[in-house]
């Protein structure tokens, strides 16, 4: 049976909600992004854990550090990205914050890296900096709260 509710009706709100995680997609493609960035960080630390010999260590460069401790900083940094990306996918505001210090941290990270692993480096760097630049592009279709209310 049909409803017989007397009224008037209102119409759904056709406005795009401020609190939909994907309104503009970048947030999606960041989340997607940090997963897979932050899963290659993990190969990347695992492997320098595993088997520090199959990495060059160039002689003489400014940056001179152990590859079992760049291992575990590149897997504990990789496993918070992969974290922060599944939680942008939640729409957890934070997760956008944590995302783009996480991003910038994970590129300083491989540049560091980049005499040991140079071409694994440069993506990983490129791939930290599409995330900081897609997190940041949501942001400026956002509206201010004062905007909002006028």
């Amino acid at each position: 049976m049909a409803s017989t509710a007397n009224g008037p009706r209102v119409a759904p709100d056709a406005t795009p909600s401020s609190h939909h995680p994907f309104r503009h997609g970048w947030t999606a493609f960041a989340a997607v992004l940090m997963i897979f960035g932050g899963a290659m960080a993990i190969f990347e630390g695992i492997a320098a854990i595993a088997k520090s010999d199959v990495f060059i260590a160039t002689r003489n460069y400014v940056f001179q550090f152990n590859l079992t401790g760049w291992g575990w900083i590149h897997l504990v940094i990789g496993i918070v990205i992969v974290l922060a990306g599944c939680a942008l996918f939640t729409g957890a505001e934070w997760a956008r914050v944590v995302g783009i210090v996480l991003a910038g941290l994970g590129a300083l990270a491989n540049f560091l890296w980049l005499p040991h692993y140079p071409l694994w480096s440069i993506v990983l760097i490129a791939i930290d900096v599409f995330i900081i630049w897609a997190l940041c592009a949501d942001l400026q279709w956002e509206k201010p709260q004062w905007e909002k209310k006028a």
